[in-house]
């Protein structure tokens, strides 16, 4: 055992990494109002607790920060659906005046079935299907961002077969690293997405593009990243981005209105990380863009980001039921405990793809045991499925207890699988003191429907 001057420590809720209605009264943890033993004996345990006040809050933030810093060039906040979507959030972003941004048929087809403002969609995506490029343009989405040369005649020809003119964005790498993990590394040359300025693809891409009477090209596009904590490499991005419309201008004679510079904005997982609010980030975002407009020769365009995490990781947390715990001998003669919870890989397989870092904390009570060294590990057969590697936590945790494990909110419930036929955890919605169910657990049931008998 070790640590122990850090008992207090491990009771306590740093606000930087939990959705701001988030409460220890009485050494339970509350969330909305609502104590997590509430929730655990109505919804059951492993359940993912969304805050809605907290989401609702962080969406305004970046809406807000984007139309104060670039004014009369702000153009969309578009939430990236790929961390966290459901028809409730679909309509939530709807009246918060956001964008929508969808990479896949799916997500789609959340926000058409959420009646989600077709002009306020962004279509994403590498390898757009025919018939996902077909819904996109027949829910009329505002904009369709191109990937490859193969979809740019592909959605040239089914706008025109349609009788539409598609405004569309080019997909840009702009060869920056941003600092995190190579996986969520998305601008340098060597990736799947996007047209590359420097090897002259990019170009290509452009002429390739105005050449049908069916696509309306407004801008570029690019991303670079993701659970990036400082701007440089978006300032280097967005000099590039702006570089490349000037060159456009130069080439065409006219300028093309708008530029999307992404998202990536990364949030407080571990009390170490020091996130960028949403204010700094767009206040030096358009310091950026007006120098590099002004250098270029070219009218500032309308400016668009992507925030999903950002707006959603904070405000959801994983909902734990401790089942056994086990003490391990390692090599170096020391001791780890061991701590298994109802969940797993199949409800956060971001440990094990990324390496990514989570905080945890008893939820259902406090304590003032000494502390001890753990693993957090789920219930499947697999010796990765790890939750968190190393963690000091009270050593009279015992089975029965609740642990809770903030910021799960983007690519938790949305990256979740059937592993060992796990059922998916519900999503529950807390405000003002009331819960609800906003996706419900999945059944043995689920899982069986999809079989089909030989006939």
């Amino acid at each position: 055992m070790s640590h122990n001057s850090n008992i207090g420590k491990s009771n306590k809720l740093n606000p930087r990494i939990w959705s701001h209605t988030a409460r220890r009264e009485n050494g339970e943890i509350s969330i909305g109002g609502i104590s997590v033993t509430t929730l655990a004996e109505k919804y059951g345990t492993p359940s993912f607790i969304l805050d809605q006040n907290d989401f609702a809050m962080r969406a305004r933030q970046w809406n807000s920060s984007l139309t104060e810093h670039f004014g009369a060039h702000a153009g969309t906040a578009y939430y990236a659906a790929k961390s966290f979507i459901s028809q409730d959030v679909a309509r939530w972003i709807a009246e918060l005046g956001l964008g929508l941004d969808v990479c896949t048929g799916g997500e789609l087809a959340v926000a058409r079935a959420a009646s989600f403002p077709p002009e306020r969609i962004e279509m994403h995506g590498n390898n757009k299907s025919e018939m996902e490029i077909e819904e996109a343009i027949d829910y009329r989405v505002g904009t369709i961002v191109l990937d490859s040369l193969q979809e740019i005649d592909r959605v040239a020809r089914i706008s025109h077969k349609n009788g539409v003119v598609q405004k569309v964005f080019i997909r840009l790498t702009p060869g920056v690293h941003a600092h995190t993990h190579e996986a969520i590394s998305t601008a340098h040359e060597d990736v799947k997405f996007g047209f590359s300025i420097a090897s002259g693809a990019a170009w290509d891409a452009v002429l390739a593009t105005v050449r049908h009477e069916s696509l309306q090209l407004r801008g570029f596009h690019a991303h670079i990243g993701s659970q990036i904590f400082t701007t440089d490499a978006y300032e280097s991005a967005a000099e590039r981005l702006i570089e490349f419309l000037a060159r456009f201008k130069s080439e065409f004679g006219y300028e093309l209105p708008e530029l999307n510079l992404g998202g990536g904005y990364g949030i407080a997982y571990v009390d170490s990380d020091d996130p960028i609010s949403s204010d700094d980030a767009m206040k030096k975002l358009s310091s950026v863009v007006t120098k590099s407009c002004q250098k270029y020769g070219i009218e500032i365009p309308e400016i668009s980001i992507e925030p999903g995490r950002a707006i959603v990781g904070p405000s959801m947390t994983t909902l734990y039921e401790v089942g056994t715990t086990k003490e391990v001998t390692i090599e170096d003669g020391s001791h780890r405990w061991y701590i298994s919870v109802d969940g797993g890989m199949s409800d956060n397989i971001r440990t094990g793809l990324y390496d990514a870092e989570y905080s945890i904390v008893m939820a259902n009570r406090e304590s003032n045991a000494p502390l001890r060294r753990c693993r957090i590990v789920g219930k499947h057969c697999e010796t990765g499925d790890i939750i968190i590697k190393d963690v000091q936590l009270p050593s009279d945790i015992a089975p029965g207890d609740l642990l809770a494990v903030p910021a799960t909110g983007a690519y938790g419930r949305s990256m979740a699988s059937n592993y060992n036929h796990m059922t998916r955890p519900p999503v529950i919605s807390v405000l003002n003191q009331r819960a609800r169910t906003m996706i419900r657990r999945e059944t043995y049931a689920d899982l069986l429907a999809l079989e089909v008998d030989d006939e």
